[in-house]
C-alpha cells in the first residue's frame, strides 16, 4: 500500500493519500489546501483519484475538496451532519483571514459503519462526534491504521469550543469507538505526529481515566 502524508495549508492539516500498488487507484483524505502539491504527488506515483474523504467540515480539512473533485471527477464522501459547517465556509474563512474556498455538496454520506475500499483494503467509517457533529475516523483493520481527523492527537484530543463541538460527545467517542481498537493501531491525526492507540491509552491525559 502506498501511503503518503502531506501537511497542507497554514494549519498543516495532514492530508493522506492512500493507493493500491497494483491498480494505482487512490483515496485522498482531507485535501484542505495546496491542491497543486497533492496533484504533483499523485502524478509522481501515477495515481488516479477514486474517492475523496473528508473527516470533518472545517476549512483546513475540506477547503480543497471541491477543486480536487472538479479536477479529477472523484466523488466526495463526508458525513451529512457537518453540512451546516460547510454552509459556514465564508465565516470559517474569516476566522483565518483567508478567501473562502470553492465548496461542493458531498456526493456520499460518510455515515457510521459505512464500508469502503481504500488502497484495495477494507475500511470502515467510524462516526466520532465531538470535535464537530459529523466528525468521522477511518479504520483500516488489515493495515492496523486509523485516520483520526481531529478527534485524537498525540497527547491530546480535538478542541470542542467551535460550532458543533461538544466535550462530552468527544470523550464518549474516544472511549466507545477508538479505545476499543487494538493497541497496535497506528493513528494518523489531523495535525501533528503519528501515534498509536496503545500509546494514547497509556499516556494521553484525556484518556488515562477513560
Amino acid at each position: 500500500m502506498i501511503h503518503e502524508i502531506l501537511p497542507v495549508g497554514p494549519l498543516a492539516c495532514n492530508c493522506s493519500i492512500l493507493a493500491d500498488q497494483a491498480t494505482r487507484r487512490a483515496t485522498v483524505v482531507d485535501p484542505g489546501e495546496d491542491i497543486q502539491k497533492i496533484l504533483g504527488l499523485l502524478a509522481r506515483h501515477q495515481l488516479t483519484v477514486e474517492q475523496i474523504v473528508i473527516t470533518h467540515a472545517h476549512i483546513d480539512h475540506v477547503g480543497g475538496a471541491a477543486l480536487l473533485k472538479r479536477l479529477t471527477g472523484a466523488p466526495i464522501y463526508m458525513n451529512q451532519l457537518d453540512l451546516p459547517l460547510l454552509k459556514m465556509m465564508d465565516m470559517q474563512a474569516g476566522w483565518l483571514g483567508v478567501a473562502p474556498p470553492e465548496v461542493a455538496t458531498p456526493d456520499v454520506d460518510a455515515c457510521d459503519l459505512l464500508a469502503l475500499r481504500i488502497a484495495d483494503q477494507p475500511a470502515q467509517v467510524l462516526h466520532t462526534p465531538g470535535h464537530t457533529e459529523g466528525s468521522i475516523c477511518l479504520h483500516l483493520p488489515t493495515a492496523q491504521l486509523l485516520l483520526a481527523g481531529d478527534t485524537l492527537f498525540a497527547g491530546s484530543i480535538g478542541r470542542t469550543d467551535l460550532p458543533g463541538g461538544d466535550l462530552r460527545k468527544i470523550l464518549r467517542s474516544l472511549k466507545e469507538r477508538l479505545l476499543i481498537l487494538p493497541d497496535a493501531t497506528r493513528v494518523i491525526p489531523g495535525h501533528g505526529t503519528a501515534t498509536s492507540i496503545g500509546l494514547e491509552r497509556e499516556t494521553n491525559p484525556f484518556l488515562t481515566n477513560a
